[in-house]
């Protein structure tokens, strides 16, 4: 074939699973990843497509698998672009299929998982389908080979890999599913996804090719990610003798932090690089803006980019620190940065961990002002690109080397910004929903010096003088128009923060039987040091609220140096 050649055919899995095909899954792919809930919806589309009548499995209408892409010259061997989920789970579905059947009819299946070993030799058996290395030995001896899978329920109990437990339970769940047909109904569904069921095949033996094909077609499968395609783009770029041990790496990282979170540490990466907000997909920029670029220095840009930074976003993620000093101190701060509404401060954290990782002084200054700034912009309701723009001048800053403590600084709020910050908490900061619960958290947990741990499945700010009371209730002796209710209902030192849900009507309750019934616990007391104030408190009144008003005021402007 000519490098430029492209070829798309469409082949039943009988020629799919057979001589003409040697598919290998390349070590720069992702782990198998397709869980019970895709592969069972697979196995039902089977079952319903194939029917109940009794009509001639070569006039069934034919069921189409999707596409799959390789990289695949004129001989069998062909590496797994795209399909992999849908090759493997096929797989299992054939070894579960022969497993079904009596001993004297399995063996016509396996056929389907490898071409058996020549009889001089031992060991020859060339398989349909070899999984990435890490993967590929397990697969064989427990799906592939026969007897197998009949010993599978033997490795519930053990610990696996995320990849081969969703192999197991795979295969487990299509052999309890095949238990309900009889000895005729399993041999016809057999028939039928051998002879009826379809793929594309579209192959090509050149790599960019097939990545470009890969980025047109719509799949059945689960789509690679971004952070696949990279992989695949830089680890293919290094010396083949150091691309298992680059893939590893990589792996380990991605296995480290998760993959859902993995895939948005390169878009991280690329603001740390660009420092501008993205007008085109993270696809077509980051390789271009990322420095040294990954395709030019592949094991440098994972060796000095990737690792560390990696490290250090698994390190925000999960206040993770590690340090002999002020190590509690910066993960508490992490905790809270993690609650803040949006991530566009976590590039400048990821950089700056990365930079300073072994001075734990220097990053305890740090965090706590970027903890201060991340919070004024979100109390203020920034928009996205006033946050992006401060967080740019921040990276900025960080790459140049500059004092972050002066007053110019981009870390450190501006005096008109405090001014607003500090008008937005003294108002009716209730009505601010998008805070106000952040707020008080970070209130309540600064009233208990730190040791507040918030782990209840429901928190809501309350009111004390309520938002409509009865004009037969007491708090109209307290606040006796309209307007001096509206003047104080709304304000912080009007509320409290309570776990659980609570009787709706119980928050106008009169303030003493407030306090038993609504603002404590059923062993009388409250979760929280907020609520524990006002129940101290013998009655409410316009003077209680404004001088907790004060207090609680003084206590942020201490909090976030205001």
């Amino acid at each position: 074939m000519s490098s430029s050649k492209i070829a798309a055919t469409e082949y039943p899995i009988s020629k799919v699973f057979s001589d003409d095909f040697v598919f290998t899954i390349p070590l720069y792919q992702r782990p198998y990843a397709w869980t019970t809930e895709q592969a069972g919806e697979l196995l039902e589309d089977l079952i319903t497509s194939l029917g109940d009548d009794q009509e001639k499995i070569d006039e069934i209408n034919p069921y189409f698998l999707g596409s799959i892409v390789l990289i695949k010259g004129d001989k069998p061997d062909a590496q797994v672009v795209d399909g992999q989920q849908r090759l493997t789970t096929l797989t299992i579905l054939l070894a579960a299929l022969r497993m079904s059947f009596p001993k004297k009819d399995a063996y016509k299946l396996t056929k389907y998982l490898y071409q058996e070993e020549n009889l001089c030799e031992e060991n020859s058996n060339i398989y349909r389908l070899t999984l990435r290395e890490r993967d590929a030995q397990f697969f064989k001896e427990n799906i592939q080979d026969e007897g197998g899978i009949s010993k599978i329920n033997e490795l519930i109990t053990v610990k696996l890999s995320d990849s081969r437990k969703n192999l197991i339970q795979n295969a487990i769940l299509f052999i309890e599913r095949l238990q309900d047909f009889t000895e005729p109904q399993l041999l016809r569904f057999t028939q039928f996804i051998i002879k009826r069921c379809f793929l594309v095949v579209v192959s090509t033996p050149d790599i960019d090719s097939a990545y470009r094909i890969f980025s047109v077609l719509n799949n059945r499968g689960m789509d690679l990610s971004h952070a696949d395609i990279f992989k695949a783009e830089i680890i293919g770029k290094i010396p083949l003798e150091l691309q298992d041990n680059y893939s590893s790496k990589w792996e380990d990282l991605e296995e480290k932090v998760g993959r859902e979170t993995f895939k948005s540490l390169f878009s991280h990466i690329r603001m740390i690089y660009s420092k501008v907000r993205p007008r085109e997909s993270i696809l077509k920029k980051f390789l271009k803006d990322v420095t040294p670029c990954p395709i030019q220095y592949p094991q440098k840009f994972i060796d000095k980019i990737l690792i560390p930074f990696t490290d250090a976003f698994y390190d925000i993620n999960n206040q993770a620190y590690q340090s002999i000093k002020w190590e509690e101190e910066i993960n508490f701060v992490f905790k809270w940065l993690n609650r803040i509404d949006n991530s566009d401060w976590i590039p400048p954290a990821i950089l700056y961990l990365a930079k300073n990782y072994q001075q734990p002084d220097v990053l305890l200054r740090f965090f706590v002002d970027l903890d201060r700034l991340a919070s004024g912009l979100m109390i203020q309701r920034s928009n996205i690109n006033e946050r992006i723009q401060r967080y740019s001048e921040l990276l900025h800053s960080i790459e140049n080397g500059e004092d972050l403590y002066t007053s110019e600084s981009p870390l450190q709020l501006k005096l008109q910004e405090k001014e607003h910050i500090l008008k937005i908490l003294n108002g009716d900061l209730y009505l601010m929903r998008k805070i106000r619960l952040y707020v008080l958290l970070r209130l309540d947990t600064a009233l208990s010096e730190g040791e507040a741990s918030y782990n209840f499945s429901n928190i809501t700010v309350e009111h004390v003088l309520p938002q409509n009371p009865t004009s037969e209730s007491m708090w109209v002796n307290s606040f006796p128009t309209e307007e001096d209710r509206e003047k104080y209902v709304h304000r912080l030192g009007n509320l409290v923060l309570l776990s659980g849900s609570k009787n709706s009507l119980a928050g106008n309750y009169d303030f003493e039987l407030k306090k038993q019934k609504y603002f404590t616990t059923k062993k009388g007391v409250s979760n929280f040091a907020l609520t524990t104030q006002v129940i101290m408190e013998q009655e409410w009144t316009p003077e209680v609220i404004n001088k907790r008003q004060t207090l609680l005021i003084d206590k942020l402007k201490e909090l976030w140096c205001l």
